[in-house]
């Protein structure tokens, strides 16, 4: 049975589809495993107690079967609403709210045969409560743990979904990303990640921080997994999507702030990028900057994409104002790390002067850089930028290698094109360590 685990979920739907593996006893599987080996990693916040029922009607169902997730259990980030399960984004000031539907990401998902085995902890707010909140920190859910060390970064905020398919409670898991959310959290525990172009999922149903910035996204053990999540995470048909050959190949390399990066990851891009020339791809060099003017926008829109989610939710509090008070009232159980970022969001709005500047430059530096991308299939990033989210392009991360200490390294990709980029990184991803899953 152990083996399960291993398996990808593309490598489970199709067990499943030949009836080789049945649907309740892979979900019994994961839920033993999560039993076992979570109170250790703490990615679990709440389980669905209806799991094993739907498994079982899924197994006894005679049509349908070809659904694109049909019978594949997986987990959900805690501010992504589930009916009938608790939506908090790890803070103890929502802990009343109780989702009545589905967020539309999780409706599209269980339409398409999933099953939601539960919600998955994070980083409070998705790391918009106070600077300095480690990765992986919640008031409500506490730390979660990276599953090859506990003592390394498990990254944030999308932090239980990663690391619970790291460590095999589930083949796929549900984030979402503002800023590296999603991506950040794939590259520290050896997944893949996916934060797809924004706008292309609905955004119903999920606590946001901006509704310019944000996007559900998908965490699988490797790209295509992460791929066939988002297929069924979507309301529109997904093609298929096929590797480029490398020989035609052709990726841009953003060189921006790469002196920051360690010598030793900089010789390992340099290995990568000469594997790439010599499978025949073309690489270019371009310089697209970190915006300051991400954290501006994210900033402004927070209070009032905030309230307006609460104000259609089942939670107590329905205004921001609400929640910072209720930090204050009890600041040893909920302010271990202050509430500096909700306190300078309840200030801001979208019709503050440092707002309007912020979406100008994004409109501007949009066009530039899908201009300067369009001739690339994908772009690699080497230095710290935000780009890609700054401009709402799509992003991935996959494993690239594990380093000398054990832990898993990743790499990001982005491009103008969503399918160009995932056709492109495909293929790269054949130049990268395989997931190899760790010891628990």
């Amino acid at each position: 049975m152990d083996e399960l685990c291993r398996m990808t979920a593309i490598e489970l739907r199709n067990e499943i589809w030949k009836r080789n593996i049945g649907i309740e006893e892979l979900t019994r599987f994961y839920l033993n495993r999560i039993e076992k080996y979570d109170p250790a990693l703490n990615t679990v916040a709440e389980m669905n107690e209806s799991a094993i029922k739907q498994a079982a009607e899924l197994d006894s169902r005679k049509t349908g079967r070809d659904a694109v997730l049909y019978g594949l259990p997986l987990l959900v980030k805690d501010n992504i609403d589930v009916a009938g399960l608790h939506t908090t984004a790890g803070s103890m000031a929502l802990s009343d709210h109780l989702a009545g539907t589905n967020a539309a990401v999780v409706e599209n998902i269980i339409h398409n045969g999933g099953i939601i085995l539960g919600k998955t902890n994070m980083t409070e707010f998705a790391n918009f409560t106070a600077k300095g909140m480690p990765n992986g920190y919640s008031s409500r859910g506490g730390f979660v743990k990276n599953a090859y060390d506990h003592d390394k970064d498990p990254g944030g905020s999308s932090t239980g979904s990663a690391v619970a398919v790291s460590a095999g409670f589930c083949a796929m898991a549900v984030g979402t990303d503002t800023s590296f959310s999603i991506v950040a959290c794939a590259t520290e525990n050896g997944i893949a990640g996916l934060k797809p172009r924004h706008g292309s999922l609905s955004s119903k149903g999920i606590i946001p921080i901006s509704g310019t910035l944000d996007s559900a996204g998908a965490l699988g053990r490797n790209l295509s997994d992460a791929i066939l999540l988002y297929g069924g995470m979507s309301e529109k048909s997904f093609a298929p999507v096929h590797p480029i050959p490398a020989k035609e190949l052709r990726l841009g390399i953003n060189l921006y702030n790469r002196e920051k990066v360690s010598d030793a990851q900089s010789r390992r891009f340099e290995g990568l990028f000469d594997s790439l020339r010599s499978g025949g791809a073309k690489l270019f060099e371009v310089s697209q900057p970190y915006s300051p003017h991400q954290y501006h926008i994210m900033l402004c829109e927070f209070k009032r994409d905030l309230e307006n989610y609460l104000s259609h939710s089942s939670a107590k509090r329905k205004t921001l104002d609400d929640i910072v008070a209720c930090y204050e009232d009890d600041p040893q159980a909920m302010m271990r790390y202050g509430i500096s970022t909700l306190r300078e969001a309840a200030g801001k709005s979208t019709e503050d002067v440092i707002y309007k500047e912020a979406m100008a430059e994004r409109s501007r530096m949009r066009s530039q850089v899908i201009r300067e991308l369009e001739k690339f299939d994908a772009c690699i990033m080497t230095g710290p930028t935000n780009i890609m989210h700054f401009t709402g392009l799509p992003s991935l991360a996959l494993k690239w290698y594990t380093g000398e200490d054990g832990i898993p390294r990743g790499i990001i990709l982005y491009g103008a094109d969503e399918r160009r980029l995932l056709s492109a990184a495909l293929t790269v991803e054949t130049y990268c360590e395989p997931f190899s899953p760790p010891e628990l």
